[in-house]
C-alpha cells in the first residue's frame, strides 16, 4: 500500500481537530480525569498513562495505520479528547484509499452532548468522503456500550452486525477476554443524505451555546 494516512488539520464552529501530539499531554491528562463513569467500555488512559498512550497512538501513525488527533474544543482552547482515522483500507489501487475506520474516540465527561463529537464526525466524514473519495467509513464499539452506540446512531451511521469475539476487551477486569463488536458504517452512496443532516444538528448545538460548558 502506497497510500499515507497523514489527516490534515479540520477545524469547525465547534472543535478543531489538529493532529495528536505531546503538546497536548496535560489537557488531556486533566479531561480523562474529570468524570470517568461514561468510559465503562472504552478505554481511555488515566492522566499519569496519557504520555505513554500519545507515544502508542505515534507509533501506529509511523506505521501507516492511524492519523490520530487531539479534539480541541474552541469554547476554552484546551484538548477535550482524542479521536483517529484507523485501518486504511486500498482494496482496488495501492494508492488511492477506499475505506477507513473512524475509532479510538473519547471526550472529556463535560464535552459530552454539546455538539463537539458530531462536529468531529462530520469533519472527519467529510474530508474521508470528499476529499479522499472513500467508498466507505466504518466505526466499530463494544456491543454492550449502549451510549457508545446511540452516539453512532445519532451521526447517521448504519448498523450493519454484530461482529463476534472481534477484538480485546478494554473493561476493566476483562483483559483476557475477547468483545463482542457492533459495526456501523456509512457508504459513500449515503453520505450526501447524511451530511446535511449533520450538519443541522451541529449548527443547532453551536446556536444553542451548550458548547461553552467549561472543562473544569
Amino acid at each position: 500500500m502506497t497510500f499515507v494516512l497523514k489527516g490534515p488539520v479540520l477545524e469547525g464552529a465547534l472543535v478543531r481537530l489538529e493532529p495528536l501530539g505531546h503538546r497536548h499531554a496535560a489537557d488531556l491528562a486533566v479531561a480523562a480525569e474529570e468524570d470517568r463513569t461514561s468510559y465503562a467500555y472504552t478505554w481511555v488512559p488515566r492522566a499519569h498513562e496519557v504520555g505513554d498512550y500519545i507515544d502508542a497512538q505515534l507509533a501506529r501513525a509511523a506505521a501507516g495505520r492511524l492519523a490520530p488527533y487531539a479534539q480541541i474544543s474552541l469554547a476554552t482552547g484546551r484538548a477535550a479528547g482524542t479521536t483517529s482515522y484507523w485501518e486504511p483500507r486500498c482494496w482496488l489501487s495501492d494508492d488511492r484509499l477506499d475505506a477507513v475506520e473512524v475509532g479510538f474516540t473519547w471526550l472529556a465527561r463535560s464535552a459530552q452532548g454539546t455538539g463537539v463529537n458530531a462536529e468531529s464526525k462530520l469533519l472527519l466524514f467529510r474530508q474521508a468522503f470528499e476529499e479522499w473519495g472513500v467508498s466507505r467509513v466504518d466505526l466499530k464499539t463494544d456491543a454492550r456500550n449502549a451510549r457508545s452506540r446511540a452516539a453512532i446512531e445519532s451521526v447517521g451511521a448504519r448498523f450493519e452486525g454484530v461482529l463476534r469475539n472481534w477484538s480485546p476487551s478494554r473493561v476493566p477486569g476483562e483483559q483476557d477476554r475477547l468483545r463482542d463488536s457492533a459495526i456501523y458504517s456509512i457508504t459513500s452512496e449515503e453520505w450526501p443524505e447524511r451530511r446535511p443532516l449533520l450538519e443541522a444538528r451541529v449548527r443547532k448545538s453551536a446556536a444553542s451555546g451548550h458548547n461553552r460548558t467549561p472543562l473544569n
